[in-house]
């Protein structure tokens, strides 16, 4: 069984700067943000690093999520 991820955008505090949050059923994970890329690849890197960190390989397709504050991430099956 495959399991989407969620990423957010988390607001630079006092102490961190901005930063995506990468989550699903199985975990969680948090980078800082790359100025160096557009937001949507930074939530693509968040996302993938989670699905690294759980052991999980293949392709994802990435959408807008329904609070318009992050993405879903969700894997490609590959039927025959």
């Amino acid at each position: 069984m495959t399991q989407g991820i969620e990423t957010k955008h988390l607001k630079p505090t006092n102490t961190n700067g901005s930063r995506i949050k990468a989550t699903a059923w199985a975990g969680s994970v948090t980078i800082g943000y790359d100025y160096a890329l557009d937001t949507e690849d930074n939530h693509a890197n968040a996302a993938m690093a989670l699905a690294t960190k759980l052991g999980w390989g293949g392709d994802y397709i990435q959408g807008s999520n329904a609070k318009g504050n992050g993405y879903l991430f969700v894997k490609r099956e590959r039927y025959a």
